[in-house]
């Protein structure tokens, strides 16, 4: 990986607070370049939008693994961070359906990663590991607190609906994003406590943007 985003267990090296700034850069315009062009998008697409040069990019990021990974971190970050914010802004079930959005952004929108992530890359070893330590307690503790509620069912785990809604992002011609949270919502239906199904849970609302 890099000195600023190592893999799960190792400390990152304090950088200066400009080349902070021109880390924090890069990744966002990768992230919206990867959602665009693909994660072979030239690195000139990458550094013109970050603002910085290429030289800029390959100091920070030697390989392009480096920085899939990189970024692919950084999107588990801050989808495992929503949760407990959510959580104090929301009722549970609100909560919960404003997360499995979110998550289903971050996994719909990252066209090439899952293939990078096969490749045999020692870069994203350490991924499938930290994705689960970071989100399966985060989305668990979610559903607990609708399902305390009897907003949702309970007998269905944050590892199986991590995996399926990963599942429903695959990539399907001539579709995008709004397709694959449509799938989500449908499945989102499965989960929601309802008066007809007693015992079983339909979808908890689409979020309001």
């Amino acid at each position: 990986m890099t000195e600023n985003t190592p893999p799960a267990g190792r400390t990152p090296r304090r950088l200066r607070a400009d080349a902070q700034r021109n880390v924090d850069s890069l990744l966002e315009a990768a992230k919206t370049v990867f959602t665009t062009s693909g994660v072979d998008a030239p690195a000139k697409e990458i550094t013109d939008l970050a603002g910085v040069g290429v030289g800029t990019l390959y100091r920070h990021f030697p390989q392009r693994s480096d920085l899939v990974a990189a970024v692919l971190q950084r999107g588990i970050d801050v989808c495992a961070e929503a949760g407990p914010a959510l959580s104090a802004a929301h009722e549970p079930g609100t909560a919960l359906a404003k997360w499995l959005h979110r998550y289903t952004e971050f996994v719909g929108t990252k066209r090439g990663l899952a293939s990078a992530l096969h490749s045999g890359d020692p870069a994203f070893d350490a991924l499938p590991g930290y994705f689960m330590r970071r989100l399966e307690p985060v989305l668990g503790a979610l559903l607990d607190a609708a399902a305390a509620t009897g907003e949702v069912r309970a007998d269905v785990s944050a590892k199986d609906l991590l995996h399926a809604v990963a599942l429903l992002c695959q990539p399907v011609r001539g579709e995008g994003l709004d397709y694959n949270q449509r799938m989500v919502a449908v499945l989102a239906d499965g989960l929601r406590r309802t008066a007809e199904r007693p015992g079983t849970v339909a979808a908890p609302p689409r979020p309001v943007e």
